[in-house]
């Protein structure tokens, strides 16, 4: 299957969820904005949320500094 990430065309195999792209991102569990086809998810959105075939995923990781 080919998504959208963060502005470039990736290959993930497919059935994929939400949380099983970020864990394969190494992400998982780590405070981070989603948006899936231009609408921001909530954070108990992204537990449920399916990837699609073609689908746009924007992924920001949050980190707090000064």
């Amino acid at each position: 299957m080919t998504i959208t990430l963060n502005g470039h065309k990736r290959e993930f195999p497919a059935p994929l969820s939400l949380p099983s792209l970020l864990e394969s991102l190494d992400l998982a569990g780590k405070p981070v904005v989603v948006e899936h086809n231009q609408t921001a998810l909530l954070p108990k959105e992204i537990s449920t949320a399916e990837v699609n075939e073609g689908d746009i995923i924007e992924i920001v990781q949050i980190t707090a500094g000064g």
